[in-house]
């Protein structure tokens, strides 16, 4: 063999053995990886209560009532679930006829004690706690006589009580309100 034959050969060898430590170090440099990251959020969950003053529960059926009658009816609201949240409701009154209102049918004791008006809304004014239960809302309803009058006989009025929860951790309040916590659903 000629001494170019064996450059050649060297030279050739030189070069793989180059490009298997040149590969070698390219894997070493780029390697790939991945990360997957779970998150759970939290969930509010929450239970209306509507008992009377004897500690009973309120009938689901509802109550016969004359223009007049108060009727023992105290609504509170129960943490079921391991986060803190701020809390609204809004009372929906209705009957069963579109010709005539119950908006003014109804007089409640709001309990503005715990509880604030805001957007047509009763917020609780405090943050409620897991497993804890609010005071109540209101605990009687006057069938307001004035307002109820032969037109109403046979019909149905209903009250009916919505409630909306945003969770407490991680959102701050404006003026210690707990209206201007971020997320109330819209309406």
């Amino acid at each position: 063999m000629g001494k170019i034959n064996i450059r050649i050969i060297i030279f050739a060898l030189a070069a793989i053995f180059m490009s298997l430590i040149s590969q070698t170090s390219v894997a070493y440099y780029s390697t790939v990886g991945k990360a997957t990251n779970v998150v759970t959020s939290g969930n509010i969950q929450f239970i209306i209560h509507e008992t009377t003053d004897q500690g009973t529960e309120f009938p689901s059926t509802g109550v016969y009532v004359i223009p007049g009658d108060v009727v023992s009816k105290e609504v509170t609201i129960e943490s079921d679930c391991n986060h803190p949240f701020y809390l609204r409701v809004k009372l929906v009154y209705g009957v069963d006829s579109t010709e005539l209102s119950a908006d003014d049918c109804f007089k409640l004791n709001i309990n503005n004690e715990y509880w604030e008006l805001h957007d047509g809304w009763y917020y609780y004014k405090d943050k409620v706690d897991p497993n804890e239960t609010t005071p109540e809302i209101f605990s009687h309803v006057e069938i307001v006589g004035s307002k109820v009058d032969n037109n109403y006989i046979g019909k149905t009025l209903t009250l009916t009580v919505d409630a909306q929860a945003v969770q407490s951790e991680n959102n701050p309040l404006t003026d210690n309100k707990t209206y201007t916590a971020s997320g109330w659903p819209a309406e």
